[in-house]
């Protein structure tokens, strides 16, 4: 039995590696796709995970396949197909590590992803379940990614969700805005940046976004990100904010997802009730969450970018106080 199981993209990154001599742009292939990086964070973690997605049967899909499996996830929900080929993602990064993306992915493997390939019964072992909006920004990923959630949500599984919203892979901001909100209906879980929280939202206020999401959508844990600052978080009519550990930034990849790792993580491990949270278990979780966050931008990519738990407590023991 897994403790985290999560649906959605596996794909390459091709992140930035300096110039050539020519004065063109190098590329490093790294494996990628917020849902497996959540994952990977989490097995270098400590925590048993699986993972349920699709790639091509083509070399990025096979090793892709290894490296999960080679990182202690759980390959046995991964699919394979030869209509389409595995998804890729180029990775732009500015001058302070920020990224930005390409993909090219018309259609992607991970897009073909049916609800009859989904493993129900692994669902139903698990602990929590992730998922994030990638995967619903076309069919037949759409449905099997959303019969997933509710019947994790029937099975009362916790269920976590990343909205991760990439404006590129939607028809319009309006369509991606209708199907985040429908995967918010069924989490109790949720991290947003504070850019995806004004998308949703309309304001740039972090009490007001917040409590609009979590009264409107029944949210137990609201999370916001608010890059080299830190986090903001609301649990009911608790809420907390902590600021972030200066580190040296290579590459933002990872950021989220190792953000949203620390936060399940942490949910696990200390047996946090959603339903009461108190204001000390909340800056608790956020020190936590920005440690792994913060160390996953230290390094280049997203899957390998990710720390352990020995390097997350030894950033977390460092001054780190509430904002």
């Amino acid at each position: 039995m897994a403790d985290i199981v999560s649906i959605g993209e596996l794909l390459i990154d091709f992140t930035p590696y300096g110039m050539s001599e020519f004065d063109q742009p190098l590329y490093e292939r790294n494996p990628g796709g917020a849902p497996a990086n959540v994952l990977a964070a989490l097995a270098k973690l400590g925590s048993s995970t699986e993972f349920i997605g699709k790639v091509g049967d083509d070399a990025f899909g096979r090793e892709l396949a290894e490296i999960l499996n080679g990182g202690g996830i759980g390959i046995s929900g991964l699919a394979r197909t030869e209509k389409a080929r595995t998804t890729l993602a180029f990775v732009h990064l500015d001058h302070q590590g920020d990224r930005s993306f390409s993909f090219y992915r018309n259609p992607g493997a991970d897009q073909l992803l049916e609800p009859y390939e989904v493993p129900l019964d692994m669902i139903a072992r698990s602990k929590v379940f992730h998922f994030g909006s990638v995967s619903m920004s076309a069919e037949p990923s759409r449905s099997a990614t959303l019969s997933a959630v509710r019947y994790a949500k029937e099975q009362g599984i916790v269920v976590s969700y990343d909205p991760n919203l990439r404006p590129a892979l939607w028809n319009s901001a309006d369509e991606a805005r209708e199907w985040i909100l429908e995967g918010m209906k069924y989490s109790d879980i949720v991290k947003v940046s504070k850019e995806e929280l004004e998308f949703l939202t309309g304001t740039e206020d972090l009490d007001q976004g917040s409590r609009m999401l979590a009264e409107r959508y029944g949210v137990s844990l609201l999370l916001v990100t608010l890059g080299g600052q830190g986090s903001y978080c609301r649990c009911g009519s608790v809420t907390a904010a902590v600021s972030g550990f200066p580190v040296k930034v290579v590459d933002t990849t990872g950021a989220g997802d190792g953000f949203m790792a620390g936060a399940i993580y942490t949910v696990l491990s200390k047996g946090l009730a959603l339903s009461s949270c108190k204001q000390e278990e909340i800056e608790e979780l956020l020190r936590f969450a920005n440690a792994v966050g913060a160390l996953a931008t230290t390094r280049k990519g997203g899957i390998p970018a990710m720390p352990s738990l020995e390097e997350v407590l030894a950033l977390k023991s460092s001054r780190n106080e509430p904002l």
